[in-house]
This record gives C-alpha cells, structure tokens and sequence, in this order.
C-alpha cells in the first residue's frame, strides 16, 4: 500500500527519520517535531492506512501496518530511522521485530509491546454520530461534539480529522474499519524475533501506558532498550513537550552507540 507522505526540510545528510502517527492521528500532525529535527536528515511523516488521505483497507492489524511501513522503506532504499507513536509505536515495533535490516534505530513513544483494555470505540461513534449538516467552522464542530466528548483537548485532536472543505465536510478516518479492528488496535499480536538495534522507549511522565512490569518482556524483545520519561507530559507528550522530545530524539538519534539514553526510575 502507497502511504500519503509529507517530507520536511532539505536536508539530503544524515540517516532520515520515518515518523509513524497514532489512533485517529495523520501525518500533519507532527510537524511541529518534523520541523525541528529536519536541519539535519530528511524528515518523512506518512498517513497510516485507514487515516488521511492514505488508502481504505479492510484490515487495520499491526502484520497490515508493519507491511506498509517496510514497503515504503524499501521504496527509499532504506534502513531508516522509525519513530512511532501510539498505534504508530506498536507498528513499528512490529516493523522492527520482522524486518530488523530496515530499522537502524527505534524510537516508541508512550507504549508497549502488550495489549490494553481502553477500547476507543467511544470515540469513534461521536465522531459518526456527529451532525455535519451546515458545518462551516471548527468552533461549531467542537461545540457540537462536546454533547458527546467532555475533554477540550481531546476534542482538539479528533477535529484535526475533519476536513471542513469538503461538501459535506467528512472525516479523514476510515470510522467503519478502525471500530471493527478495535480488538486488534488495543492489543498486541504474536511475534517472533527481537530487535538488536538501539531502540529508544521515551513515555510521558504522567502517563501510565509504559509500566515497569513492562519492560521485562520490552527486553526480551528489544535487548538493547532503553527507556526515558518527560517529566510533566502525558500520552500526548510530543504535543504538551514538543521541545523536550524533540530534543531527547534528537540526542538518541545521533549519538555514538554508546552514549544513548539510559533507563530511568
């Protein structure tokens, strides 16, 4: 699958960085951190599948993700750097742990190689059940969804979705597939292999998603993790910190094998 890709910067030096998006995320919305890594390498950010203006499929598991994200790698003539967020975090550990020679570093962004049992299909019906009729403002786009979505800053993200010039306005989200592959999103699938490559696991100091009973099977799987926190942030943590983690990916992805970030308390 062709994924819709945005490349910040001139950059033409350096090992260049793929960023993966989560849940109901596209690729616009990094490009504040795109920006600010981009005076070095290339910075590529793509619409995951079912997202944007990336191809619809039927099937939205991490073996699909990972397939599309090893194809575009090859397509560069890779190895490339991959930092993923989220579900972007999952598919590319699963990128990763069946095509390791595609992956020079690993960056995952506040989650883990397990599943969780917050299912965001509540999401997922009010945004289909959000009236669209008349729609012309992203004010009135949120006054109506808060009927539904109490968090303000979680309204914010899911409305960067919509696209208010189309007619009717619609969603960037392929709303059907993503509540029927719900399970699949929330969970972890089997896989086999490890990764040797560096891999960074960097999580919001107020999140709970990357726990320290976590980090045996993230060893098991990644020998050569290693784990940092921002302190402050949450999930989100590129959004609340944008400066913070650009910094700490900037300081993992360019430093000597032997001084990458160590594991924290």
């Amino acid at each position: 699958m062709e994924l819709e890709t945005i490349r910040h910067g001139d950059a033409t030096g350096g090992t260049p960085l793929l960023i993966v998006h989560g849940l109901f995320g596209s690729a616009r919305n990094w490009g504040a951190i795109a920006k600010r890594l981009a005076d070095t390498r290339p910075v590529f950010a793509v619409d995951m599948r079912n997202h944007g203006a990336s191809p619809r499929a039927e099937r939205h598991g991490y073996d699909d993700m990972a397939a599309d994200l090893a194809g575009w790698i090859d397509a560069q003539g890779g190895p490339v750097d991959v930092m993923g967020h989220s579900m972007g975090g999952k598919a590319a550990m699963v990128l990763a742990l069946t095509e390791p020679a595609l992956v020079r570093r690993l960056v995952v962004a506040d989650i883990a190689p397990v599943g969780y049992g917050h299912s965001q299909t509540p999401l997922i019906r009010a945004m289909r059940d959000l009236d669209l009729r008349g729609l012309d403002t992203r004010a009135e786009a949120d006054r109506r969804l808060a009927e539904r979505i109490e968090d303000r800053g979680v309204r914010a993200f899911l409305l960067q979705s919509l696209d208010l010039r189309a007619d009717p306005p619609r969603w960037r989200l392929n709303l059907d597939v993503l509540e029927a592959e719900m399970e699949r999103i929330i969970g972890w699938p089997e896989v086999a292999g490890q990764f040797d490559g560096l891999a960074l696991f960097l999580s919001g100091g107020a999140s709970d998603y990357v726990r320290r009973e976590h980090r045996p099977l993230i060893r098991a799987l990644f020998p050569q993790a290693r784990f940092a926190r921002i302190p402050g942030a949450g999930h989100w943590l590129h959004a609340e910190k944008p400066r913070e983690f650009a910094e700490t990916l900037r300081a993992f992805l360019d430093a000597p094998a032997t001084d990458t970030p160590q594991a924290v308390p």
